[in-house]
């Protein structure tokens, strides 16, 4: 495949197959059109949307946050812990508790030299035993708050939808337009030069992984709060494979120095699609499974024919 091919797929690829399974199902899944399953298609995605935002920044440094998940579980325990004082506290817990552990993850691959699938590839295993020590059993709760995070809407759209609409709008600021998403690209891009440029590149990798926690934790939430139920023994499992699916699908290159937010969003959706096709038609999760990773080879391969030329 010639390099301009390759930049058209790698930039474009994943608009156009979204593009093509949503012609497939309009013509031939039963229903689809239908409002309530486009409400439940984009409510389902959400949680996957919110940490692959957070990990698009994280793999965009030439890192990877294997703790997402785990993350998720323990917002989920952290909240129903909290609950009892109202649901705005125990908001805050989670989110408190997702910014620590990703500054756990930051500073372990910033100040200690720790490689990031290491770090966090304990994180994911420690956090999620911290969370089922909280909570080691499914926990319902009745809490009216935060059970209409989960469960309202406005003019027919999820909030939780709106709310992952609205980050990803935050993050496409946040990379393109500040100082703070240059500085990430550029590490990515060359992490020692960037040393030697003065950035103050310790710094940044510790503020990319608190993001990534704390939308990790965000996205344990309101996955509780949609469900009106707090499991952290399952709540988050596989995340992170989703996520990272997600962002090198979206067209992000696992080598850094580049984030494609818009992308990473869509790569979310096609998964999500994907899926609901097959399961539509009858076919095996085995087929999702294979199909999923002939796309994950296909988009590997785009963006690692950028990083050799």
């Amino acid at each position: 495949m010639n390099e301009r091919a390759l930049r058209w797929a790698r930039d474009y690829g994943v608009y156009v197959a979204v593009a093509v399974l949503l012609l497939f199902n309009v013509l031939f899944t039963p229903y689809f059109l239908d409002a309530a399953n486009f409400r439940t298609q984009l409510v389902q995605v959400t949680p996957i949307v919110i940490v692959s935002l957070g990990m698009a920044l994280v793999i965009g440094t030439q890192g990877i946050d294997l703790s997402v998940g785990s993350v998720m579980s323990l917002a989920a325990a952290l909240v129903v812990l909290y609950l009892g004082y109202g649901a705005l506290p125990a908001l805050l817990a989670a989110l408190v508790g997702g910014a620590v552990f990703g500054a756990a993850g930051g500073a372990l691959v910033a100040y200690v030299g720790v490689q990031p699938i290491v770090a966090t590839l304990a994180l994911l295993v420690g956090v999620r035993g911290v969370a089922n020590v909280l909570v080691p059993q499914l926990v319902e709760f009745r809490n009216p708050d935060l059970i209409a995070l989960g469960s309202s809407a406005v003019l027919g759209v999820p909030v939780i939808v709106l709310i992952a609409a609205a980050l990803t709008l935050v993050m496409t600021f946040l990379v393109r337009r500040t100082t703070f998403g240059r500085q990430v690209v550029a590490i990515g891009g060359n992490r020692a030069a960037s040393e030697l440029s003065g950035l103050p590149v310790k710094r940044v990798l510790l503020t990319v992984y608190v993001i990534s926690g704390l939308l990790a934790a965000l996205a344990g939430v309101l996955a509780t709060a949609r469900l009106q139920a707090s499991d952290p023994t399952s709540l988050g499992l596989f995340m992170e494979l989703s996520a990272i699916t997600a962002v090198v699908v979206g067209g992000t290159p696992l080598t850094g120095g580049r984030i494609r937010v818009l992308s990473t969003v869509m790569g979310a959706l096609l998964m999500q699609l994907l899926s609901a096709t097959l399961i539509k038609h009858n076919l095996p999760q085995s087929w999702t499974q294979m199909v999923q990773a002939v796309i994950i080879l296909a988009a590997v391969y785009a963006t690692r024919e950028r990083g050799t030329r």
